[in-house]
């Protein structure tokens, strides 16, 4: 029974792990038709991984609703709302205008979104007035940087500060674009690192226990 539900999977995920990666380094025909087909093998387990998923969350919410825990009436809303929006998909075969379907897209999640982005903005500036108050030095540069860039974003900035818009220019190409980079390798080193543990069997959360569970 262990070998079943913690040596098989483990060793499924480090012999596809491993040749995963050296096809990437192996140009060839036969190494090409491999990643189609590990592909084409993505796309039909995430489709059952999607059905899974679902079934999970309704019983999830029906048995919230059943028992009427704390904010079960979110849960009855998200009940509701997920099966009329999957009956109307059924019904009008896709997105198709004039249809009960569509409306729902256009008038509901459509507003919906609009109303949720335009909260951010509340919290954006929240966390912008948090973050530009000069009370260090890092802070302090941050906030310089912040007046110049919008400054140099607008007209008026111009008309005020001539040549704060190639400044502001300059600041989004080259310490921002020099952060950014700086962000995407340490992101890449930390993907890396993830995926070896998980190929090696180190990493163990997806089996649903700790790392160093059945070790």
């Amino acid at each position: 029974m262990y070998f079943w539900q913690r040596s098989l999977p483990l060793l499924i995920t480090f012999v596809f792990g491993l040749a995963l990666v050296l096809q990437y380094y192996v140009p060839h025909p036969a190494s090409e038709s491999f990643l189609q087909e590990i592909a084409l093998w993505s796309q039909i387990i995430a489709g059952f991984a999607i059905v899974l998923g679902v079934g999970s969350l309704l019983s999830a919410h029906y048995q919230k609703i059943a028992r009427q825990e704390a904010g079960w009436g979110y849960s009855a809303v998200l009940f509701v709302s997920l099966l009329t929006v999957f009956g109307a998909g059924l019904w009008a075969e896709g997105k198709a205008a004039g249809t009960f379907f569509g409306w729902l897209y256009d008038y509901v999640l459509v507003a919906l979104q609009g109303t949720m982005f335009s909260l951010l903005a509340f919290f954006v500036a929240s966390a912008a007035y948090r973050a530009f108050r000069a009370r260090t030095l890092e802070a302090t540069i941050l906030l310089g940087a912040a007046v110049l860039v919008m400054a140099g974003r607008v007209p008026l900035g111009e008309s005020l500060l001539p040549g704060v818009g190639a400044l502001a220019d300059w600041i989004m190409t080259v310490p921002n674009t020099a952060a950014q980079r700086g962000i995407l390798i340490g992101v890449s080193l930390g993907a890396i690192a993830t995926s070896i543990k998980i190929i090696f069997g180190i990493e163990r959360a997806y089996l649903g226990g700790g790392q160093n569970d059945g070790a």
